[in-house]
């Protein structure tokens, strides 16, 4: 008999398939510490990697800036039968030059606004020079959707 976690883990195909159907990613770095940090933020991908931007004076980035580990969860479901998600866990990438900031800020806006790329990009410009951009680079990914049981527990 297969085990279970077998049987809901999901392909890398359909792990592509449903992080490009959230909207949301919740976000863990470390304090100082030692404790996590969450918070919900919204994302963009790039070059097939997560990616997100926020103020450089934000407990994230500076938790990022002295510990790199980084783990993001994207899930959805509301009821046993069918939840799925998505763990990563990984390393942070920073970028602060506002040219960097202004191209994965515009990836975040245009996914999460619907505009065009080119309409997201001089919108990102105008927050460039205060954030700074994360590419989430995956170390470990666990997915997981209760959907394949069939209704069997």
């Amino acid at each position: 008999m297969p085990k279970r976690r077998d049987a809901i883990k999901m392909t890398s195909e359909e792990i592509k398939q449903f992080i490009s159907e959230q909207k949301s990613l919740q976000v863990a770095t470390l304090n100082s510490d030692g404790s996590a940090h969450l918070s919900t933020l919204w994302f963009g991908i790039v070059d097939d990697e997560i990616v997100f931007e926020t103020y450089t004076k934000s407990q994230k980035i500076l938790n990022l800036k002295r510990d790199p580990r980084i783990s993001v969860l994207l899930e959805d479901g509301v009821v046993y039968e069918k939840l799925r998600g998505v763990t990563i866990n990984g390393t942070a990438e920073l970028y602060s030059k506002p040219e960097d900031v202004q191209k994965y800020a515009g990836a975040v806006i245009a996914r999460n606004h619907g505009i065009s790329t080119g309409d997201a990009h001089n919108a990102a410009a105008a927050l460039a020079s205060k954030r700074t951009a994360v590419v989430v680079k995956p170390e470990k990914i666990v997915s997981w959707d209760h959907t394949k049981l069939g209704g069997t527990y």
